[in-house]
């Protein structure tokens, strides 16, 4: 006898559509299933076997073929479980199989036939939605998670019978419970602004960073508060959307990091500088989200920015500049989201002015490796380029220059303004904004026009430099409530694009 059940798997970070079939016929007792699965598919045999035994069903002692179709797509993990399962009970005779028709089943099964939860089911549910599935059939655990999607019936239970009962409807499963309140960025405690003696033009620049989505470097001597203000951009930032925060769950469940409610924080990935570049970008077998994926919607901070490996640092061009990263792993293509803002710091010389001071001790041969570690096509990507220096004594005994509150205010105010500016365009923030959309929306007065063009004439600006400089510049002019871009927005943004030392004169 033959049965269907419908179940996803998660390719990279997209639901695929898998048909479990089930064949049950005359022959020795052997338990075979085809279609590509990894080592976790091919040991579900057993968990299958002793929960169905555990819950009180038999276990056909018959020939046993399990196919997960397409057979041409890779799977891996136990989230196939209960669906093979479900699909096994439904062949032998024990479960009626058209109710497997209006029903997809994702989870892991113990051996007791309990379910627990598997990696991806917020994604399940996405794509039991595209695909048109009435009902999913999820571990009571996640049951909360797959209910955030909307659009499918979402059944939490909490074993191989319990299912059973559920897709008969001897047993109704309640609707999960949504939160009354969804929190924000400001309900948690974050680092907040007002710790920072001195430095007003790294904060203004943070401010700036932070209302368009732009890239920023700090450089500076150790010890000037580089670490210290990259880590208090989060509480300046908006909160996620929903549809943001939908998508950031997502991720970290494909990841595995994230089994419980909504990510309400936008995320803030710190890796260290002996991370590799799969570790960053993503890669591996089978292929992973890396950290650039995982700070999606939110800020991957690089501290020691010099001392991470170049090949590693060198594979953020694409991400940086097209917002998501493809990987090519045995004639697959898989995409990983990566819309992040960068944010580095890095010492200006191996000696970093030895700390104290501001005269370099560092030869010109050693000052030279150390600046060939950042190539020019990198910096070029980084809209803002800020030389923290050493604050003065009397700053770091006097008052604090804001608060984290008050910037944030600021911020949202800029970023509404963009929203509605961009409504229907794809973008969401002045640094998404590409060739098409930066013609159509920034719009300079005549002194501005000016201004740029003897930037890009005297060699300070790229071609991609103009572009990052008219969207930085649209973000100041919204911070300011303006719709026009004036010569003073240009020249801001220029000089935020300048390392110390650079040609800003001729402009």
């Amino acid at each position: 006898m033959l049965a269907r059940v419908t179940t996803f798997a998660i390719d990279g970070v997209e639901p695929r559509r898998i048909s479990v079939e089930v064949d049950i016929r005359q022959g020795l007792p052997t338990f075979t299933i085809v279609g590509l699965g990894d080592t976790a598919v091919r040991e579900s045999r057993e968990r299958v076997r002793a929960a169905i035994q555990n819950s009180g069903y038999d276990f056909p002692l018959r020939r046993i073929t399990a196919n997960l179709a397409p057979a041409s797509l890779r799977k891996g993990g136990p989230g196939f479980d209960a669906a093979l399962a479900l699909a096994v009970l439904a062949a032998s005779g024990q479960l009626d199989p058209q109710l497997l028709l209006e029903a997809a089943v994702f989870g892991e099964l113990s051996l007791s036939g309990e379910l627990r939860a598997a990696a991806g089911t917020l994604a399940v549910a996405e794509g039991a939605r595209r695909h048109g599935v009435p009902a999913l059939v999820v571990p009571l655990t996640q049951a909360r998670d797959a209910a955030l999607i909307g659009g499918v019936r979402v059944l939490g239970v909490s074993g191989l019978r319990a299912a059973v009962d559920a897709l008969t409807g001897r047993v109704i499963p309640p609707d999960p419970e949504m939160p009354a309140h969804v929190a924000s960025a400001t309900d948690r405690r974050l680092p907040d602004l007002a710790d920072v003696r001195g430095q007003p033009f790294a904060i203004r620049a943070m401010e700036i960073a932070a209302a368009g989505g732009h890239n920023l470097l700090f450089e500076g001597p150790p010890g000037t508060g580089k670490t210290m203000l990259a880590r208090r951009l989060p509480s300046i930032l908006p909160a996620l959307s929903r549809a943001e925060a939908i998508e950031v769950t997502r991720l970290y469940s494909v990841a595995g990091l994230h089994t419980q409610g909504l990510v309400i924080s936008r995320p803030f990935r710190a890796p260290h500088h002996t991370i590799s570049a799969a570790g960053l970008v993503g890669g591996g077998t089978p292929p992973r989200p890396g950290e650039a994926s995982l700070a999606h919607r939110g800020v991957l901070f690089l501290d020691e920015l010099s001392e991470f490996q170049r090949p590693a640092i060198e594979a953020l061009r694409q991400p940086l500049e097209e917002g998501r990263v493809t990987i090519v792993r045995g004639q697959r293509a898989l995409r990983f989201p990566t819309r992040f803002m960068l944010v580095a710091a890095t010492n200006p010389c191996p000696c970093g002015y030895a700390g104290v001071g501001d005269r370099c001790q560092c030869s010109e041969t050693d000052l030279r490796r150390y600046t060939r570690r950042l190539s020019g096509p990198l910096l070029d990507r980084i809209d803002l380029l800020v030389t923290v220096g050493r604050p003065a004594a009397q700053d770091l005994d006097g008052s604090p220059q804001t608060s984290s509150a008050t910037v944030r205010a600021r911020v949202e105010e800029a970023r509404a303004r963009q929203r509605s500016r961009l409504s229907g365009t794809g973008a969401s923030c002045n640094a998404e904004l590409d060739a098409a959309l930066i013609r159509e929306h920034v719009r300079l007065d005549g002194a501005a026009q000016a201004a740029l063009a003897r930037a890009y004439t005297a060699g300070v600006l790229s071609a991609r430099g103009r572009q990052r400089v008219l969207r930085v510049a649209r973000t100041v002019a919204d911070l300011d409530g303006r719709n026009l871009v004036s010569a003073t927005d240009v020249l801001t943004a220029v000089g935020l694009r300048q390392r110390l030392g650079d040609p800003v004169a001729a402009i």
